[in-house]
């Protein structure tokens, strides 16, 4: 690991993706970047973090989308200057996407950080010193795991698949690219290994 300065970890939803990659950054003693991110990116926008929260690797309606270019509200391209974000009159999944790409590509720049989601793979894409992993497993393991930290309600195989479309949808949205694409990934690690096993196998 001594080439690489920043390890990105997708998961799908229920996979553990999440203490992977804190159990990661524990061992090298890195920067952990998923809810730091959140409130970074809230902090910036100076936005309240349930709103980052509700935001978060999503992406708008079609119908908010369509309205917004109807009436000539921005475009990714026109967020990507964050000095301006202060003059904006809304604050969206758009923008939040375009404040989440800057700071992503800032933490790659100072390095030693494991960043976690929000297309980091497709951000840092193509750079010598990151390495991409992709965290899966099977639907019934992740339904059991999302009961087991956050309770039966939200442990259906349903909410599992609809929250591993939203991700797969945020990065196809933003990057073109599809989600479990393997040529995005140095490695791909099923959570069944156990969460230590593929920490170490990192």
């Amino acid at each position: 690991m001594d080439r690489y300065r920043v390890i990105t970890v997708a998961r799908q939803y229920g996979s553990g993706g999440g203490p992977i990659a804190c159990g990661l950054a524990r061992r090298l003693g890195w920067e952990l970047l998923d809810q730091a991110l959140i409130a970074r990116i809230a902090k910036q926008a100076n936005v309240p973090r349930r709103v980052c929260e509700q935001l978060d690797e999503s992406v708008d309606g079609w119908l908010y989308r369509l309205t917004k270019l109807a009436f000539g509200r921005g475009g990714l391209e026109r967020v990507a200057n964050f000095e301006r974000l202060a003059n904006m009159d809304v604050f969206d999944s758009e923008a939040m996407a375009a404040l989440t790409r800057k700071l992503i590509e800032e933490a790659a720049a100072l390095g030693n950080c494991v960043i976690v989601g929000r297309g980091a793979q497709c951000v840092l894409r193509g750079r010598p010193d990151v390495f991409h992993v992709f965290v899966y497993a099977p639907v019934d393991f992740r339904v059991e795991r999302v009961r087991q930290e956050l309770g039966p309600e939200r442990a259906t195989p349903e909410m599992v698949r609809e929250s591993d479309r939203e991700r797969a949808a945020y990065v196809k949205h933003l990057y073109g690219c599809e989600w479990c694409d393997p040529t995005l990934y140095e490695a791909m690690f099923s959570a069944t290994l156990g969460d230590e096993t593929v920490v170490d196998s990192v």
